[in-house]
């Protein structure tokens, strides 16, 4: 039987000044009982789905929304954390880039303290290097107007999401002859991981929660070949708890009606076409290539590299800094993670050796990192 909504809104009662207040409680309760009936109907023992977006993960650990799922269904986290999928050669020639004295190297806090090969952007910092952090690449080019003696570079990562804001960055930087701004370029775009994943002989999916923010920009068309390839179902949620909640009963209802098509939860921001006028700008300026990915590898076609008449905002280029084939930590299961292969606390490393203090990986440090939330909130998943 799902739980009635009094069992339900104590169950989200805050233990903890993070967690889901009481008022929430009546949002949630119809979707969590959904998500049982949806369950139920299936007739079986257990149900393995991803959530892709890192906002989501983040989200369903700090309101302990796992403690609501039928026993059984089981929510693993995947790639869509941008600062965990940065391979640490990108990391590599931030720090490098760091080190030239006349580069004010600005980024992402997420940035700071994730590993590079023998270093860090915070450690570089506290060694004296011109580190800044960032809301975004805009904040990086006032930063270059202020101060034209300075060779500003923005160290952008992220997905279909912020890239738009980065091309208009690098239009403004052109329209304005901003010379002093350049950019470490490392976007990455979906669906394509999603495709490697289900290609993954070592991981078994069966249905995706699909990421909000970057739907917003692409629209829930570029999901729609994996339930025409895979027959795998995927919703589009939002990322308060009701709409995360409602979303997994929506990928029940699916699978319990032997349904498999792009559904929409996220109706409030995203709809089928997304936002042609973002992806025009980010068409403008980037163009599409093969980029790696922590923990999948190279993926055709997944990432976004300057064209040609805007290369010259490229750092790499300008300061003759190439982005090395560094190897992740020895002993850092970040890759793993990410593809759903393994859990946070299934790591040797983590909470012992791996902490927010001692990261070995991304995932421990980012906001959005499965590691992080697994190890601020505590909860067991499944």
């Amino acid at each position: 039987m799902p739980d009635k909504p009094n069992v339900v809104a104590q169950r989200l009662a805050p233990s903890r000044p993070e967690a889901v207040s009481r008022d929430a409680a009546p949002a949630a309760a119809p979707a969590v009982a959904a998500m049982h009936r949806h369950f139920a109907a299936l007739g079986r023992k257990q149900v393995r789905l991803m959530e892709v977006c890192g906002t989501h993960t983040m989200a369903i650990y700090r309101h302990g929304l796992r403690s609501l799922f039928p026993a059984g269904l089981e929510l693993t986290s995947g790639p869509g954390c941008p600062v965990c999928v940065t391979p640490t050669g990108v990391i590599d020639a931030a720090i490098r880039l760091a080190r030239i004295p006349e580069v004010t190297l600005c980024t992402f806090g997420d940035m700071l303290r994730v590993p590079g090969s023998t270093s860090s952007l915070d450690a570089e910092r506290a060694a004296g290097a011109s580190v800044r952090v960032c809301y975004s690449s805009l904040d990086a080019l006032d930063i270059a107007r202020a101060q034209p003696d300075r060779q500003v570079v923005f160290a952008g990562v992220g997905f279909e999401t912020t890239a738009p804001t980065m091309a208009a960055t690098i239009l403004s930087a052109e329209e304005e002859n901003i010379a002093n701004f350049s950019a470490l370029v490392s976007y990455k775009t979906m669906p394509q991981p999603m495709r490697a994943l289900l290609q993954d002989q070592t991981v078994s999916l069966e249905g995706f929660l699909c990421p909000g923010h970057v739907s917003v920009v692409t629209g829930s068309q570029i999901y729609e070949f994996i339930p025409a390839e895979f027959g795998i179902p995927c919703v589009v949620a939002g990322f308060e708890p009701h709409e995360i909640l409602e979303g997994l009963a929506m990928l029940l209802s699916q699978l319990a009606e032997g349904r498999a098509e792009v559904e929409i939860q996220y109706k409030a921001a995203v709809v089928r076409e997304g936002n042609p006028t973002a992806r025009a700008v980010m068409n403008q300026v980037f163009e599409p290539v093969d980029a790696e990915w922590r923990g999948l590898g190279v993926i055709a076609g997944s990432g976004l590299a300057l064209r040609s008449d805007y290369v010259k905002y490229d750092a790499c280029a300008r300061f003759g800094v190439s982005i090395p084939d560094s190897p992740p930590h020895p002993g850092c299961s970040c890759g793993d993670v990410l593809r759903g292969a393994m859990r946070p606390e299934e790591c040797p490393l983590f909470g012992a050796a791996c902490t927010p203090e001692t990261p070995f990986g991304p995932c421990m440090v980012s906001s959005e990192g499965a590691c992080a939330a697994h190890h601020k909130y505590g909860v067991a998943i499944t």
